[in-house]
């Protein structure tokens, strides 16, 4: 029943010219018709308010990443990445890699011809050589040709398999392009938190030591214990030994940074922005899951796998059926160098062959079971990439509509703090209280200032991934036309 059904088909693509691969019908998305809009995800921002900067509706496909960046650093930065890092270049060589093997593959559609020549000498032994002539030159020249006849759409569907993987190629290094620049936007932004970090606990530092010398000498005066000072130096120290840390961490993310950027650090970079002042993109549209399918490369590259699968069950149907192929050559032969282009000299031959499988061990059979079994692999990856990308998107959407009022809230518990450390200060100059009321408040300022810092961090940084996300950062500026996925 199975050859019959395969006959059938055969059949079929003789009628209409087709391949032997299965009609391709896209799966279903496997996800929600839209993304949630309830509970956290409620306080999405609508638009720019406070001199924020606004999407205007455009979606992040179609916004140039220098208008989504407003720091002429970053912008920088970035485009020194796009042309040097060492990943993208690889991306960009499979792609070639993939064009040209696309390239081999058809190559295999058409005929092949080629010149030859030769020259022979053969010896007959005597009693079986005519009239003892038994040594014979030959010379020919001429030309081969060979084809072979694609009836049932074998080296269609390969043709067809290759071209869906290079396709392929192109998306995943389109994506690559995407993730870079935001990478690199990341990674910037650490080097800013480090750097405020850094302001913070350098301010907490000396502020720390002040304290210290102004406890150390009523110790010295007799007019406050030995525990007052062991507390003031509990706080220097503690903020020397972060200073340290910090410092190391900024070293390594600025190492971090350089090794995206493909290059060492220019010196002659643009001024930037600090962190509170990078001002990115906040209302851009997340649109529908549906748009994901046209926004996301890494989508559109599982979906050309699964073409590729999809046109390899052709190949292996076809590889049931026989092979035609077409062989002749044209030329002069000759016992004598000499005669090779007179009269009479001229030879030829054509030798077409069917090859029809009997008995292969039931390897082509197998052949086929395995790109069914591919092809339901790569269904099973393309629902993924769908439901990877579903969850970027809501994780960015939940991130996006609480960063706002948590930072607001710690910015009031920051206030909050200062205020504190300062009555503390005040009540133990007149005597009031212990210095470890001001030994905790100035412990719980610094570490609410290095909250807030990392908060206001995540939050840009979860921007940039919505950004990358839904899609964004392929085009330089909003409005350029979108390059080709295999653009250079």
């Amino acid at each position: 029943m199975r050859r019959l059904s395969l006959i059938a088909m055969a059949v079929a693509a003789l009628a209409t010219g087709c391949t032997m691969a299965p009609k391709y019908e896209r799966p279903a998305a496997p996800v929600s018709a839209s993304f949630p809009a309830d509970g956290v995800y409620a306080a999405q921002p609508v638009a720019a308010q406070g001199g924020a900067r606004s999407a205007n509706g455009v979606a992040a496909a179609d916004l140039g990443w220098r208008d989504f960046f407003v720091d002429a650093r970053l912008q920088q930065l970035i485009d020194i990445a796009l042309k040097n890092n060492r990943d993208l270049r690889v991306a960009m060589l499979n792609v070639q890699a993939a064009q040209a093997q696309y390239r081999i593959v058809r190559s295999e559609l058409f005929p092949t011809l080629a010149a030859q020549g030769s020259q022979s000498n053969q010896r007959t032994p005597r009693d079986l050589s005519i009239l003892n002539h038994t040594i014979t030159n030959s010379y020919n020249v001429g030309l081969n040709a060979s084809w072979e006849i694609d009836l049932f759409g074998r080296v269609q569907s390969l043709k067809d398999q290759a071209l869906a993987q290079y396709f392929a190629t192109a998306y995943a290094r389109k994506a690559a392009e995407i993730s870079l620049v935001s990478q690199v936007a990341t990674q910037y932004l650490q080097v800013l938190q480090a750097d405020d970090l850094l302001a913070v606990t350098r301010q907490t530092l000396k502020s720390a030591s002040d304290s210290y010398g102004i406890v150390k000498l009523q110790f010295e005066n007799g007019t406050t214990s030995e525990l007052d000072l062991s507390q003031a130096r509990t706080v220097m120290e503690s903020a020397a030994a972060n200073l340290q840390a910090q410092e190391r961490a900024r070293a390594q993310a600025v190492n971090a940074l350089v090794l995206l950027l493909g290059e060492p650090m220019p010196d002659d970079l643009a001024d930037g922005m600090p962190l509170d002042g990078q001002n990115l993109l906040t209302d851009i549209p997340a649109g529908l899951p549906s748009d994901l399918l046209l926004r996301r490369p890494d989508i559109m590259e599982a979906e050309q796998n699964l073409l590729a699968a999809n046109a390899n069950i052709g190949a292996a149907r076809a590889a049931f059926f026989p092979s035609i192929s077409l062989t002749g050559s044209f030329g002069t032969i000759s016992p004598t160098l000499g005669g090779l282009f007179k009269a009479g000299s001229a030879a030829w031959s054509f030798a077409p062959t069917i090859t029809l499988p009997i008995f292969e061990g039931g390897q082509n059979l197998a052949n086929l079971d395995l790109a069914h079994i591919q092809k339901k692999i790569e269904i099973a990856n393309y629902e993924k990439s769908i439901q990877s990308a579903f969850r970027d998107v809501a994780d960015g959407l939940a991130a996006r509509g609480t960063y706002d009022q948590q930072i607001a809230a710690l910015e009031r518990d920051t206030a909050a703090q200062q205020r504190r450390l300062a009555l503390s200060t005040l009540r133990y100059k007149q005597g009031v209280d212990s210095y470890l009321g001001v030994l905790t408040a100035q412990q719980d300022l610094y570490a609410a200032q290095q909250t807030l810092i990392t908060v206001r961090t995540q939050r840009l940084a979860n921007l940039v991934t919505l950004y990358q996300a839904l899609g964004g950062g392929w085009i330089e500026r909003t409005g350029d036309a979108p390059r080709a996925a295999d653009a250079g």
